[in-house]
């Protein structure tokens, strides 16, 4: 309950505490409650307080995995749904148990003014009322928790879980005309006889789309028995990779600040903490920590470091520099659109137009021969390119 309560004030550190600490059993009785209490409340809704239960679980979390996958070139759906889809509904029910609770308040307030309306009279009048009142309320801040649902489960950035968020619910939609028969199916689900017979030939299915979020959870609570250990630096780096994938960059940027004071060696603590520096802003932090990765390797990560150092350089507008790091880094990875994009960047600032057309009509090319999946993850800077060739004379 604490985790429900947590969504209204801290919405994306509660929905990283939910794939931690969550439990699905809780989740669904959770909401079955909360729609059970606004049944009691606003009895006048046209649904049995399970329907929302069967279309989230049966309907919009697989559809949201669907359209994750397929904006997000996850990979096989099979393997991304089995990873994902137990992880994804408990987050989802937690959100439809929270955004229950201002949609209750909403119709609790505002039913005696129903009671006392001409027009609620009419038999058929209540339930269209009752539903213009709770949908919006409900809809639009479930939506509002599903953004940072679909972001920590995937670790997609905002535009990306925006885009998730607002095309799953085409089959909602779809399904509206649909759901007297669905709650209709649900009452045979429901019955003693089929959920034996179901549990009894299905009940390892049911598990293994559990064993993702349980994985998912015992790893992250070794990495916490870990980090214990006021001398194992390795367990604070693999502690900060969770959350920077979970978009907590706050408490990823702690998790690699303890890992380097732990052991200053750990080069990968240093290259994360100079990214996220750059990507914030703090050129002349990012600048140390890539200065303390090249001391340590060059090569580190597939001299990806030379890449970022040139790429904050180009920010910096210290074009000669840049191009000093970029040329190693495309020399060693030519086909990188990222690097060759900054390249062209870099050249363009020393007013060398003729080598910068080259360089973005490279990072262009390399994005069109990239492997489908490394395609959405490298389009963007196809889609720079292609913007600053335009402006080239």
């Amino acid at each position: 309950m604490q985790l429900v309560f947590r969504l209204f004030w801290q919405p994306g550190a509660a929905m990283s505490a939910i794939l931690d600490r969550g439990s699905l059993l809780f989740a669904t009785v959770a909401a079955l409650a909360s729609s059970f209490i606004l049944q009691g409340a606003v009895p006048w809704l046209p649904l049995s307080f399970f329907a929302p239960l069967l279309v989230l679980g049966a309907l919009y979390v697989p559809a949201t995995v669907l359209t994750a996958n397929l904006l997000g070139r996850l990979g096989a759906f099979g393997v991304v749904f089995r990873r994902d889809y137990s992880a994804l509904l408990t987050c989802t029910l937690m959100a439809f148990t929270a955004s229950r609770v201002p949609a209750a308040l909403g119709a609790w307030l505002l039913s005696p003014l129903l009671q006392t309306s001409d027009f609620a009279q009419a038999p058929w009048a209540r339930p269209l009322l009752g539903m213009a009142i709770v949908a919006p309320i409900q809809i639009v801040y479930f939506a509002f928790l599903m953004f940072f649902a679909v972001r920590t489960v995937f670790g997609f950035e905002n535009g990306l879980s925006a885009a998730v968020v607002g095309l799953s619910w085409i089959p909602l939609v779809v399904a509206v005309p649909l759901l007297g028969a669905l709650t209709s199916i649900l009452g045979f689900l429901a019955s003693p006889f089929f959920l034996l017979y179901a549990w009894y030939f299905l009940s390892s299915e049911f598990r293994g789309l559990g064993d993702g979020f349980r994985s998912r959870q015992n790893f992250h609570r070794m990495m916490q028995a870990a980090a214990i250990n006021p001398h194992d630096g390795e367990a604070q780096y693999q502690l900060g990779l969770i959350y920077q994938q979970r978009r907590q960059i706050t408490e990823a940027i702690q998790r690699f600040q303890t890992a380097v004071a732990i052991d200053p060696s750990l080069t990968d603590a240093h290259f994360q903490l100079g990214r996220i520096a750059r990507q914030q802003g703090r050129l002349r932090d990012a600048l140390a920590h890539f200065q303390t990765v090249i001391d340590q390797d060059e090569r580190h990560s597939s001299s990806e470091v030379l890449r970022e150092l040139g790429g904050l350089y180009v920010t910096a507008r210290q074009y000669a520099d840049a191009r000093h790091e970029l040329e190693t880094y495309v020399g060693r990875r030519p086909y990188d659109p990222e690097g060759l994009y900054y390249l062209g960047q870099a050249l363009e600032g020393l007013g060398e137009t003729a080598p910068a057309r080259e360089r973005y009509t490279g990072a262009i090319e390399a994005v069109r021969t990239a492997p489908q999946y490394r395609q959405r993850i490298v389009a963007r800077w196809s889609r720079l390119a292609q913007r600053q060739l335009s402006k080239l004379p």
